[in-house]
């Protein structure tokens, strides 16, 4: 699996890069458009995508069953979300592939500390997200929180994001890359918080009380939609 993934990662980062130094504007905001007609299909069932997706694609990561495979779901889905993501910006000037800005980090970022019921209705959708059970369904929850980051210039590292829709389909993975999403999430509010007090060396316990019981209401909040699943 962890070969795979790095292949998927390589791939990711070889059409992005591929992109960002094409000089023929037209030919990037085509493709984009193109990759666009994939959003809430599956791997290979637009034919408009085939190049864009398969072109160069390593062999071992192909489908051999008729089914799509693993890292076609997640460079395909990771593509189509970045095409989205990427609509309306010119990626010369604005290119919204950041990295060491993963999925959780840049969820985070839409909304200011500050305003409370703004962090509550993103932390909601953000959660339902996370309780996917399956890449489909994750590719549906995926697609509302990528407009949301379009909507107020947040960048993501599509990189990244495409290694974690490839691990969310392995056994056990889908438990690994939540942990790592939530963490991403709540590491940003502790890091906001600390600037917010001007980097106050201890934190009052009101303070740690807030972030500890922000990240146990996410793992509580698991536990029970896996019984409920069970």
């Amino acid at each position: 699996m962890g070969n795979q993934g790095q292949m998927v990662r390589k791939y990711m980062a070889m059409r992005l890069k591929q992109w960002e130094n094409e000089p023929n504007d037209a030919r990037v905001k085509g493709e984009l458009a193109q990759l666009r007609h994939g959003i809430g299909k599956k791997p290979g069932e637009v034919p408009e995508m085939w190049e864009l997706l398969f072109n160069r694609f390593p062999e071992e990561l192909m489908s051999r069953n008729g089914e799509p495979s693993w890292a076609e779901w997640a460079v395909s889905l990771s593509l189509c979300m970045y095409a989205l993501h990427q609509q309306g910006s010119d990626i010369h000037k604005k290119n919204m592939h950041s990295e060491q800005q993963p999925l959780g980090k840049a969820v985070r970022k839409l909304t200011a500390l500050q305003d409370e019921s703004e962090l509550t209705r993103i932390r909601k959708r953000f959660t339902v997200f996370a309780t996917s059970a399956d890449i489909e369904e994750c590719a549906y929850y995926l697609r509302g929180l990528v407009q949301l980051l379009r909507a107020k210039g947040v960048p993501m590292d599509y990189i990244q994001l495409a290694y974690d829709l490839y691990q969310f389909q392995t056994e056990n993975g889908a438990q690994k890359v939540k942990l790592r999403w939530g963490q991403d999430f709540y590491r940003v509010v502790k890091q906001e918080e600390e600037e917010k007090e001007g980097h106050a060396s201890h934190t009052s316990p009101k303070e740690g009380g807030g972030i500890a019981s922000a990240v146990i209401e996410w793992v509580h909040f698991h536990i029970a939609v896996s019984f409920d699943n069970y």
